[in-house]
């Protein structure tokens, strides 16, 4: 008998999976903070013999170089893949006996790396899971264009080829991705939380395209690549160094405000509600609850200490563990409690909230306040609402200044990412409201026009 466990990493939009039989396991792209999977191992009683790395992540750390050396583990790479480290190179075909009947194949799956290799699990020689990383996701593929640009379209024909490939598996073999689960490493949006061959077969767009028309679709659908990727590469060929999770040093109201004052970030992780409530003068707002690590480690200029501000010493320790995974490795302090208490005069700036029946008021009464569309160009591309500004939210330090004058109604798809942005303009002393609201109901409001 076998088993697969699923590991989410949360906010990242990845999952990782521990395999195995009654003694021995697997670990498939551990993220970074392999303490999950240690335990996990430990839950079921079985020692992890082997870690596997799909392809070098690009928007994430890997815990694997650490996990191995942990677990005296074999740390199985793809042999393309460029790593200043030693590891047991994988080469198509290649297989690795976990135990008694139970082993697992590499298959080269080039298309989201050059180097990409899924893995087969086999039970008694009968193939019953292919942990596919980047390759054929549910319902969509990886993208093909986070390497170099010029390999891009070559790339984007490999994952066409390479989703073929695993679709000849039987019918009913498992499909486990490590992306497509809301990670910006998927091409397009996938549907589902688990799969089979024969599921794909039906729905994944790869496999039911030739592959000139999926080529030109896939290429004509990528989306913005979070700027933080451009560290994740070389940070996993390098070989990361072990993470600190220990709790960071305390900062009074006096050592905040002079961080503040020294250009450093300083992120308030409470609802959006509450900031906007009364806030730190200069503060930004990152909800823990929200896609933290992906959209500060996105518009955060790279190496910028940070210093954290939350209700709860639990709720620092979980906005840790999300960042180490992305690479900010150490908060330069923090504090926890009520924001009065982070401020020497308790003195806080505060902003309204709205909805986008509110903002269709404020147009017609005066006809002209200043709307800033905060969305990815993909999402307005779709819909827009008539006259308003459109900055994407990690372009919005950059273009400050193209912020027209006058009090900015910011508005995004949900809420979330139009509360960043608010905070962001708040800081830069301009007068704001955050439209909080889900986009469906800017249509009913009659506001929204064809893009």
């Amino acid at each position: 008998m076998y088993f697969v466990e699923t590991l989410a990493v949360e906010g990242l939009g990845n999952r990782s999976y521990l395999a195995g039989g009654s003694a021995h396991a697997v670990a498939v792209d551990p993220p970074r903070d392999v303490d999950r999977m240690l335990a996990a191992a430990a839950r079921r009683g079985v020692r992890i013999t082997h870690v596997v790395e799909s392809h070098l992540h690009n928007d994430y750390v890997t815990g694997g170089l650490e996990l191995a050396r942990i677990t005296g583990a074999a740390y199985l790479v793809p042999a393309g893949a460029h790593v200043s480290f030693d590891r047991v190179p994988v080469a198509d075909g290649d297989t690795a006996a976990l135990e008694d009947g139970l082993v697992l194949r590499a298959v080269a799956t080039p298309g989201h790396t050059p180097h990409h290799t899924s893995y087969v699990l086999e039970d008694v020689g009968t193939p019953v899971a292919a942990f596919t990383g980047g390759s054929l996701l549910i319902g969509s593929v990886g993208r093909p264009d986070l390497v170099e640009p010029r390999l891009t379209e070559r790339l984007a024909r490999a994952q066409h080829a390479s989703a073929h490939r695993l679709a000849q598996l039987p019918d009913e073999v498992r499909v486990l991705p490590t992306h497509g689960f809301g990670s910006f490493c998927s091409s397009s949006r996938a549907e589902g939380g688990s799969s089979t061959i024969g599921g794909q077969k039906a729905a994944n767009t790869a496999l039911l395209k030739d592959v000139d028309s999926f080529v030109a679709d896939l290429l004509a659908g990528l989306d913005d690549v979070p700027a933080y990727y451009a560290h994740m590469g070389p940070a996993n060929a390098a070989g990361p160094a072990p993470v600190d999770l220990t709790a960071p040093r305390r900062a009074d109201a006096a050592e905040i405000a002079e961080r503040l004052a020294a250009g450093e970030w300083v992120v308030d992780l409470r609802s959006r509600t509450a900031f906007a409530e009364g806030h730190v003068a200069g503060a930004f707002n990152f909800e823990l609850d929200g896609q933290l690590a992906t959209h500060l480690a996105w518009l955060i200029p790279w190496g910028r200490p940070v210093t954290l501000l939350a209700e709860t010493p639990e709720q620092v320790a979980a906005a840790q563990r999300e960042l180490v995974r992305v690479g900010i490795d150490r908060p330069a302090a923090a504090a926890t409690g009520r924001p009065e208490e982070w401020t020497a005069d308790g003195a806080l700036r505060s902003f309204p909230r709205a909805d986008f029946a509110a903002l269709a008021a404020a147009l017609a009464a005066d006809g002209d306040p200043v709307v800033l569309d905060v969305r990815r160009g993909s999402e307005r591309a779709a819909a827009r609402i008539g006259g308003s500004v459109h900055i994407p939210l990690h372009e919005l330090r950059g273009r400050m200044a193209e912020v027209p004058a006058g009090t900015v109604w910011v508005h995004c798809a949900g809420g979330m990412r139009a509360a960043v942005a608010a905070s962001l303009l708040d800081a830069a002393g301009r007068d704001v409201v955050a439209v909080d609201d889900s986009f469906d109901s800017a249509r009913a409001a009659g506001l929204v026009t064809a893009a």
